[in-house]
């Protein structure tokens, strides 16, 4: 809208009143038909995705429809561009899919997809700060985050003294019915979000993990699943490959080397975040330079800490394009040129 262009938000099937309420606060404060609201499902979102009047994608979700994330596309309309903002469950449409209907009439598209985001801990870390963002980042909303922590790397010559913070830190979380007293954590959007949390930490038990800490979740039933720290996770499994996208803090080791951290920290197909812990501050940032990830924190959350203007971007398969900031301004103008001469005709 700050790019001159109007928007259609097509909320998930499944969180529909949270969309409702979005759009009713902003178009209060808006002229009539700049913001408007569709209702449906997925195959509500591919109407409007295939739409010849609609010349604009941006979507933000997830690459794969097998992990079953809810998605969002936007599309914008001002003379010759559009954008819709649609959010759908990837049960009917994934990023890829988007990207090949956009493909048959060359519709701009805006991808921020599903993230895998790492964050590393090297011995000099302030441990009380870095475990306190670790656990609080891993288990916002449930996980629910496409740039929530989902693997920590943190330097074997500390991992006990960190785990120990985190397992403190995660017992402080109470699981429940958002509106009871001392309730910190709700419960995950979906039952099939649930299933997915669960098999995921269930493969990694059997697989030789760690159970740190389990928290207790209501007896009533509910998508609830408890605030659970996992240690002693290796590449191979598949909470390390998958997103997650619930509430897990998820600890392995790693040598203390700058080399290792950075191939551990790339050994995704995601780059959407990272984050770098360290005393060294030249440290921290070389290897925020060679993690292929579009926002790296050093020392802080990126999501919490950056300022407005700093781009928001995935890298590999999270996505391209580019929102906030004068690059996210741009993604959603189009240029033009108005050539004059000063010569007679």
């Amino acid at each position: 809208m700050a790019s001159g262009n109007t928007v259609i938000v097509k909320p998930s099937e499944v969180t529909p009143l949270s969309g409702d309420l979005y759009c009713s606060a902003l178009s209060s404060v808006l002229p009539e038909g700049v913001l408007q609201l569709v209702q449906g499902d997925g195959s509500v979102g591919q109407q409007l995705v295939s739409s010849e009047d609609v010349h604009m994608i941006a979507m933000t979700g997830s690459s794969a429809s097998e992990y079953n994330i809810t998605i969002i596309f936007q599309t914008l309309i001002h003379h010759i561009c559009t954008l819709i903002c649609i959010l759908s469950s990837l049960s009917f449409v994934a990023g890829k899919k988007i990207m090949e209907s956009c493909s048959k009439n060359l519709k701009r598209l805006v991808l921020e997809l599903g993230g895998k985001d790492a964050l590393v801990v090297f011995a000099d870390a302030d441990l009380d700060q870095a475990a306190s963002d670790a656990v609080t980042n891993s288990l916002s909303n449930a996980g629910q985050v496409c740039c929530s922590v989902e693997r920590i790397y943190v330097e074997e010559s500390v991992k006990s003294d960190f785990e120990q913070k985190v397992v403190e830190l995660a017992k402080q979380q109470k699981v429940g019915v958002p509106t009871q007293d001392g309730v910190t954590m709700g419960p995950l959007v979906t039952q099939s979000q649930l299933e997915i949390v669960k098999k995921q930490v269930d493969d990694s038990i059997v697989n030789g993990a760690t159970t740190l800490y389990q928290s207790d979740i209501p007896e009533e039933g509910g998508n609830f699943y408890p605030v659970t720290v996992l240690s002693d996770l290796n590449q191979d499994m598949l909470i390390q490959r998958a997103e997650t996208f619930g509430p897990v803090v998820a600890i392995s080791t790693f040598d203390g080397s700058e080399k290792k951290a950075v191939d551990l920290a790339n050994d995704t197909e995601y780059g959407l975040a990272g984050y770098v812990y360290s005393g060294d501050l030249k440290r921290g940032a070389r290897v925020a330079r060679k993690m292929r990830s579009g926002q790296v924190g050093i020392n802080c959350y990126s999501l919490n800490a950056a300022q407005l203007k700093c781009p928001w971007i995935g890298h590999k398969n999270s996505g391209f394009g580019t929102h906030s900031g004068m690059d996210g301004f741009r993604s959603f103008s189009v240029p033009k040129s108005l050539v004059f001469t000063t010569s007679a005709p």
